[in-house]
Formats: C-alpha cells, sequence, structure tokens
C-alpha cells in the first residue's frame, strides 16, 4: 500500500522523515527491544542525518537498541566522501551514543561479489531467519526510476538474492545493494524525493504506472507499507496537488 505525503520543501520532508523514525523506532523498541533500520546514500537524506544528530532526536532515540544497516553501498574506500556509511557517520553517527557493534557497514575492502555475500550472511545471522524483516528501510529514487543501487537494465532486479554486487551501468562502478526481495519483506518503506528534477519521473511512478519499467517499481513490500515523502518541487506534477 502507498501513501503520499507532499511537504513544502526539502527541510519539511527532513523533518517528517526524523519525527516518522523517532515515533516508529520507539513502538518497535517497546513490542520487541529493538529498532532495525537500513540507511540510504545519496545527497537527499544528508539533511535528515544532519536533524538527527541532534537535539531532539539525538537524545530521545533510544540508540542502544537501535542498529544501523545500509541498503546499499559504494565500493570505495570506508573514509571516501562517496561511501554511503561514511557520509552517515560523518553527519550522524559520530554524534549520538550509538555503540559501535549497532553499526554494520560494508565491508567494501573485499572484492565486491564477495562483499555482497558475507553482508547477506551477516544479515541472515543477526536477524536469524534466511529472509530478514527490517523494522524501516529508507530509500530515495533517481531520475532513472532506480534505487538503492538497483538500476534498469541491471539483473539483481530478477535476482533471488538478498543482497548483490552490480555496476552501475552509466560509469561501470561497483556497488552492493539490497535487492527487491529483501526490501519488500521490511514493515516498512520510506521514500524520501526532493527537487524538481524529480518530478518527471515521480509522476511516472505514481500515477502512470506502467508496470516494472523502472526498478522502484518492484519495490512494494508483502506484508508492510510503503510511505513517499515528497517536497512540492518533486510533487509538481501530481495531480492531487494541482
Amino acid at each position: 500500500m502507498n501513501k503520499v505525503c507532499i511537504f513544502n520543501d526539502e527541510e519539511e520532508v527532513s523533518k517528517a522523515a526524523a519525527a516518522f523514525i523517532l515515533e516508529h523506532s520507539k513502538k518497535s523498541i517497546e513490542n520487541k527491544g529493538r529498532f532495525t533500520i537500513a540507511l540510504s546514500g545519496g545527497k537527499t537524506p544528508s539533511l535528515l542525518y544532519n536533524l538527527l544528530a541532534q537535539l531532539p532526536y539525538s537524545k530521545e532515540l533510544h540508540w542502544k537498541t537501535i542498529f544501523i544497516f545500509w541498503g546499499d553501498e559504494r565500493c570505495v574506500p570506508h573514509d571516501s566522501d562517496q561511501n554511503n556509511s561514511h557520509m552517515a557517520k560523518k553527519l550522524l553517527l559520530d554524534h549520538v551514543p550509538i555503540p559501535r557493534e549497532n553499526i554494520f557497514p560494508v565491508q567494501v575492502q573485499m572484492q565486491a561479489g564477495k562483499a555482497a555475500l558475507q553482508y547477506e550472511q551477516m544479515l541472515k545471522v543477526f536477524f536469524k531467519q534466511e529472509l530478514p524483516v527490517f523494522d524501516l528501510i529508507l530509500l530515495g529514487m533517481g531520475e532513472d526510476g532506480h534505487t538503492a543501487s538497483l538500476f534498469p537494465g541491471t539483473e539483481t532486479t530478477s535476482t533471488q538474492s538478498l543482497v548483490n554486487a552490480v555496476k552501475k551501468p552509466a560509469d561501470q562502478t561497483e556497488r552492493i545493494t539490497f535487492t527487491p526481495q529483501l526490501i519488500n519483506n521490511a514493515k516498512q518503506v520510506l521514500f524520501l524525493v526532493t527537487g524538481k528534477n524529480k518530478a518527471d519521473i515521480l509522476k511516472e511512478v505514481l500515477e502512470n504506472k506502467s508496470k516494472n519499467k523502472y526498478p522502484v517499481q518492484l519495490i512494494h513490500p508483502k506484508n508492510g507499507k510503503t510511505l513517499w515523502y515528497a517536497d512540492k518541487p518533486a510533487a509538481t506534477l501530481l495531480k492531487k496537488i494541482k
């Protein structure tokens, strides 16, 4: 089930996402003693990470029972500005009292295929399930309709693996990514979409609904919900706000 929420600007999107994460994490921790979240990379969530590192979120989030993973990662060194976990560490994780053992970056020092296999096996051990169930997976969407590192034309969109090594078609850079099978087993998926450059693809995905034309259209949790948080520039072509 899709639910679309429109906000004035990127700052409002980020504030709403931060509030949602706080509420959702509290419910999860009350129910089962922990909250598992897979973070996204790229520019869109950077403001969100800055917010979570500040009051009131830095204090109200129960960091000792929050466990951090990544839905995709670039195969670059851990200290590279292009590394998604490095970005989250610099903007958020270095500024909050989360135990180091609660953070699970992709082991990018390995060959890509081995790193993907290692991450998949680690997830199965952590969750004690062959098909892990995340409490929340945070995602973005590219102008080409990709999400995580599921790009148009890559085989990973049909694989039965949980984590795959892929190459970005545009430049053949290596990535590690969750596959639709794993994402669709989450309890909640939250897309953050901002900027006028996303208007065409957001309208195409949410209103035209050409079946599985874009990788992002493969995301529909089996037993959970999909939330879309978009700013007005990104949602300007959607009928509901005209």
